[in-house]
């Protein structure tokens, strides 16, 4: 009898807990995974802050449902739930009803306003793809009317914002805010001191989940940024141009332009909707058990930010944060697949988070990460590293190479006004144009080689012998004549001074005879760094200067599987010829030259590791390195093949499955 999975909303933990139950039920065709939400993409809420403050593409925080379960056996439904009924085991939705016999209530949150007046009404929020659209063009259309503007008080409301909240989203949001506004004041001609920024919260220091110092560390770079902090604050009024402040027993009234909203949030209304059946608790949150289960009903799973529950040996429920979305999709994953085979031991969740992370701008941030028992505080650059990278590792889980391409790709190569924490130096474009020549002239000189070699007759005998041989004698002559010059040098010290000149001039003989060594250095017995010349230093030109990576395990590939038998010998030769050929004539025409140059870097790296590399040649590797990207799309074959290639490439059923291409 088949067995009915269905999870609402495909938020961070929807989304991983479909994966892992389409994983372990791949070859079960009786169980159906199905997963509802009113979206047909999977939004990146915690970069939200970066579109409304245009850093990236509003498209950069989107992720196709479809794309991110291809090729698995989960079915994705767009509609919106209105209800659940919980005796009948059935979803409703605008659309239909779904059936199940497993639930994962994963909606995710919505903010929530405290009971303030005109809060809802008159300000903008930012949890949802439209929300931070929304506050986007909001943002620009009052620098536009700011900058026609006349009336000095108007002009003065128009600029004036204020972000309720100090937690994560209102700093990040206030930050991205405050990096953004000196470029649209040179945009539109306006006076950046005519610009203020408020961040308010109730509280006494910003984002109370870091240390004080890390929290004063944020609170100085906002101040830095042209933002004054409003904290011991609560907001008692919210009205179309105004925000009222209660501040101690007295209640200010202030003009306000823009007031945006990120100062908390509660369960979303479907989630809310269960308290009829389900145990609600604080910020309508479902209260569940260890194996993350309801408490009044085993067969409906609460995940994320739905879940009310409190470790063993904590005092406090687990965080509302991407990473308890992470871990309780394993847990919830691993119970329900145990329920539905009726064998297996359920997991309690014990969960380990690694601590948070804020960023102000694009440019600074803070981390508090680590273990449980060693955290470490991190700033500036170091917090953004890390920041950036573990988004990648998510994105891995979630949509694999394609998302983290893209990832990379929004936050440096295309970055605008050198927002990121490494300056723009990743998204200067230098017009591919400017790549034709050195394409061509790459190929041909590929082309060359190959043709060179057929004409020594690597096509008629065995010619590796001689090839790798005759180079490894010439490395080994010069690196024996530096430690004959060092073994006599050792020997003189022990003689007198007559005979110490003449040992030492007869060593500096041998070393000009067989050249001087500028590097043979051996890390750890894995790698050695041979650099030599084949004259005296002095004496040296590109041509005599020669870089070699002696690996001791590709050395016994070499000398034991290729060189003892001529077939193997033969295999690699045509293999070399062909593919040096190709690579040529596909870099001249402008062929593939993404692949073609990924492998002519791959035989440049074979030649350093076997022959060694003389430094007239290293130019091959660095214009390799320059044609892997979008090189053939101008005036090559690139330009007419690769649109249908991607077209085809991504229809391939593996290719969906493991997200191996880019958009």
């Amino acid at each position: 009898m088949e067995k009915n999975i269905v999870i609402v909303g495909a938020g961070y933990s929807g989304i991983l807990t479909a994966k892992k139950l389409a994983k372990r039920f791949k070859k079960n065709p009786e169980v159906a995974i199905t997963i509802i939400d009113k979206n047909p993409f999977h939004t990146m809420l915690t970069e939200l802050h970066e579109v409304a403050a245009s850093r990236v593409d509003e498209d950069s925080i989107k992720i196709s449902l479809k794309k991110v379960f291809a090729g698995r056996r989960v079915k994705v439904v767009h509609d919106t739930v209105t209800s659940i009924d919980y005796t009948d085991k059935k979803v409703v939705g605008n659309l239909g009803e779904y059936q199940y016999d497993f639930l994962v209530l994963a909606a995710g949150s919505k903010p929530t306003f405290y009971g303030v007046p005109g809060a809802d009404e008159h300000s903008y929020k930012l949890w949802s793809y439209e929300d931070a659209v929304k506050l986007k063009d909001r943002i620009h259309n009052v620098f536009r009317q700011a900058a026609c503007e006349t009336n000095v008080e108007e002009r003065k409301k128009l600029l004036s914002f204020y972000v309720v909240g100090a937690g994560f989203t209102g700093v990040e949001m206030v930050g991205e805010l405050a990096e953004y506004v000196p470029i649209l004041c040179e945009k539109y001609e306006i006076d950046r001191r005519e610009v203020t920024l408020f961040d308010v919260d109730g509280l006494s220091r910003v984002i109370p989940n870091l240390t004080e110092k890390l929290s004063a560390k944020v609170a100085r770079r906002l101040d830095k940024m042209g933002v004054s902090l409003i904290l011991n604050a609560t907001v008692s009024a919210v009205g179309n141009d105004f925000i009222e402040l209660k501040q101690g027993d007295k209640v200010n009234h202030y003009t306000a332009g823009t007031i945006v909203w990120a100062a908390g949030i509660q369960s979303a209304d479907i989630t809310q909707e269960a308290g009829k059946n389900l145990e609600l608790t604080r910020g309508a949150r479902v209260q569940v058990d260890s194996y993350l289960r309801s408490t009044k009903d085993e067969k409906v799973y609460i995940a994320g930010d739905n879940m009310y529950y409190v470790p063993e040996g904590e005092e406090r429920p687990v965080p509302q944060m991407v990473e308890n979305c992470e871990q309780c999709a394993d847990t919830i994953a691993h119970n329900i697949v145990c329920a539905v085979n009726g064998q297996g031991e359920m997991e309690s969740y014990k969960p380990s988070f690694h601590g948070v992370m804020v960023s102000i701008g694009g440019r600074y941030g803070v981390a508090y990460v680590g273990t449980p028992k060693h955290m470490f505080s991190l700033a500036s650059f170091f917090a953004m590293f890390t920041k950036h990278f573990i988004n990648i590792i998510y994105f891995i889980q979630v949509l694999g190479w394609n998302k983290v391409f893209s990832y990379i790709k929004h936050e440096f190569f295309t970055i605008r006004n050198c927002r990121s924490f490494v300056g723009g130096h990743f998204s200067n474009r230098t017009p591919s144009f400017l790549l034709i020549f050195l394409r061509i002239w790459l190929g041909a000189v590929w082309v060359y080689e190959g043709v060179m070699k057929i004409v020594e007759g690597w096509f008629n005998s065995p010619k590796l012998n001689d090839f790798f041989g005759g180079a490894n004698t010439w490395y080994n002559s010069i690196l024996n004549a530096a430690t004959n010059v060092a073994t006599k040098a050792v020997e003189s010290g022990a003689a007198d001074a007559t005979s110490s000149a003449t040992a030492s001039g007869g060593g500096e003989g041998a070393a000009q005879a067989a050249g001087q060594v500028l590097m043979n250095f051996n890390f750890l017995g894995l790698v050695k760094f041979i650099f030599v010349s084949g004259k005296k230093l002095s004496e040296s030109t590109l041509n005599d200067l020669a870089f070699k990576l002696d690996i001791p395990l590709m050395n016994w590939f070499v000398n034991h599987l290729i060189l003892p038998y001529n077939g193997m010998q033969m295999f690699m030769q045509i293999f070399i010829v062909i593919a040096e050929v190709l690579i040529g004539l596909a870099l001249i025409g402008g062929l593939i030259t993404g692949p073609a140059a990924a492998v002519s870097l791959v035989l440049q790296f074979m030649f350093v590791c076997t022959t060694g590399l003389y430094l007239n040649t290293f130019w091959m590797i660095f214009a390799g390195i320059a044609m892997l990207i979008g090189a053939g799309r101008t005036f090559g074959i690139d330009y007419y093949a690769m649109p249908g290639l991607k077209k085809w490439w991504k229809k391939l059923p593996f290719v969906r499955k493991l997200y191996i291409y880019n958009d």
